[in-house]
């Protein structure tokens, strides 16, 4: 039973206290690789839910691995999100207080693939060039990513 499966036994719907990691991984060219996740049909940054004894940067690694196949090495801290903006009830009614935690990456290794249920492309994208269709919170940090200097606290 994972973490989310096993906390859900005992608190129901309740809103919990979840973590959530994800990378900024950029190629030779400065490019951005966004995700396009089944659920929502919107672009985004791959990353997922922390699991029990991993490291935040072993949950960007994995979820990156699981949504791309790409292996990421070293990743820099480049922002903490929380608070109700990142609050969030799921289509099942479960309730989620998040916190975001986000690194950049230019050091991986592999090649895509979409071995994943969550996703159905993914592709490296100019930042001046994005896709219409993002995630909504993750226009916010792409935002971000645009207009400041690492560490972002927001």
């Amino acid at each position: 039973m994972d973490y989310i499966t096993y906390l859900r036994s005992m608190v129901g719907k309740e809103k919990v206290l979840m973590t959530v990691c994800g990378s900024f991984v950029f190629d030779e060219e400065g490019r951005v690789l966004l995700q396009l996740r089944s659920d929502t049909k919107e672009w985004g940054i791959p990353g997922g839910f922390m699991e029990l004894d991993e490291t935040v940067e072993d949950t960007a690694r994995r979820e990156a691995k699981e949504e791309t196949g790409l292996n990421l090495g070293k990743l820099e801290l480049f922002g903490v999100y929380s608070g109700p903006n990142l609050h969030k009830t799921f289509p099942n009614g479960d309730q989620v207080a998040l916190v975001q935690i986000l690194f950049s990456c230019r050091d991986f290794s592999g090649s895509f693939e979409l071995n994943d249920e969550e996703t159905l492309d993914v592709r490296f994208f100019s930042m001046d060039d994005l896709p219409e269709n993002i995630f909504e919170k993750h226009r916010w940090f792409l935002k971000d990513l645009m207009e400041k200097n690492p560490p972002v606290i927001g």
